[in-house]
């Protein structure tokens, strides 16, 4: 097959087009390569996307094309460019309103007005999923056939946000028995997907032309089970410390991303549902998520390589104040 990946320099599109190459395929990456390099066998042709189609993509015929777009604007032009492809859009669960519900899927959950327009979102975050309900409306109506995956929170080698990151990254450096800070409770429900699992999932939906709506997410799981397998996956057996959410909150602690942030962490029961999709429709439509242990292992060992990778997420000597306090407390 020829496939067109809208992006394949960073973390999702990056591995959907080294996924597409080890499987034979002939893989073009359009972007503007100012932020890495595409994988090895793939073709990278220059591309501002505020800008018209270059004439060398417009002029080929693609059998598929996988686009991480966020701006209608872009997807407009792309889907006008090469409707009778199969288009594989990668969405966001961020075009669910309700945050609060688990066990959500697409087919039981409203979205969001969608917002046509472009919007900068370095002046309003907020316009992000709206406009990824635009672009999913977009494909679905010009493309010959597509696939809309919504990802939760992606984790793995490469990952730019450093959120699920923070967690092989601190475990490491511990020995068992150390303590470490676990945020909530034990049995909040939390999932995570891998980023390879997602892209040889979309990769194989471009190979069989699957159509459909899914949330792309792994199995719903306890958080103290997920960290657990993180620290086997790291070689570690921490003693977690469980500190309840209202006094990470007084303690000014941010949740979810960011340099005062516990990655993981989300207000209850406001965001009860935010990582607790129902993922059966996409595991019976062929997505297959690795165990957590794994993801961590990789995780580590690309972090170990990558020594300027980000890491989100409070520092130590915070960690050991918080400790500190909880237990004073």
């Amino acid at each position: 097959m020829r496939i067109l990946v809208l992006g394949g320099t960073v973390f999702l599109s990056k591995a959907v087009a080294a996924e597409a190459v080890r499987r034979g395929h002939s893989v073009d990456c359009a972007a503007r390569g100012s932020s890495g390099s595409v994988p090895e066998g793939a073709r990278l042709v220059a591309w501002d996307r505020s800008q018209p189609v270059p004439a060398e993509l417009h002029d080929t015929a693609y059998d598929a094309v996988v686009d991480v777009g966020r701006l209608p604007s872009w997807v407009r032009t792309a889907v006008t460019a090469w409707p009778g492809a199969h288009w594989v859009f990668v969405s966001t669960v961020n075009v669910y309103p309700d945050e609060s519900t688990p066990g959500g899927t697409p087919a039981t959950l409203a979205l969001r007005e969608p917002i046509t327009e472009d919007v900068d979102l370095a002046v309003d975050m907020e316009a992000y999923g709206p406009m990824k309900v635009a672009c999913e409306q977009l494909v679905q109506e010009g493309a010959a056939s597509s696939m809309v995956v919504r990802p939760g929170l992606i984790s793995g080698p490469g990952d730019p946000t450093g959120r699920y990151t923070y967690w092989p990254s601190r475990l490491a450096e511990l020995a068992d028995g150390d303590e470490v800070l676990a945020p909530g409770r034990p049995d909040d429900s939390v999932q995570i997907i891998d980023v390879r699992d997602l892209a040889e999932w979309i990769v194989e939906s471009c190979e069989t032309r699957l159509t459909g709506v899914y949330d792309g997410v792994g199995p719903v799981t306890r958080l103290a089970d997920l960290l657990a397998a993180s620290a086997s996956g790291v070689g570690v057996e921490p003693t977690w410390t469980w500190v309840d959410q209202e006094f990470l909150t007084e303690q000014g602690v941010e949740p979810w991303a960011g340099p005062d942030a516990i990655p993981l962490w989300l207000p209850r029961p406001e965001y009860d549902g935010m990582l607790a999709h129902d993922v059966a429709p996409s595991v019976a439509a062929g997505l297959r998520p690795r165990p957590v242990a794994d993801t961590a292992r990789d995780t580590l060992t690309w972090l170990r390589e990558t020594p300027d990778a980000p890491v989100s997420g409070i520092g130590r000597e915070r960690e050991a104040e918080l400790l500190a306090a909880w237990h004073a407390n």
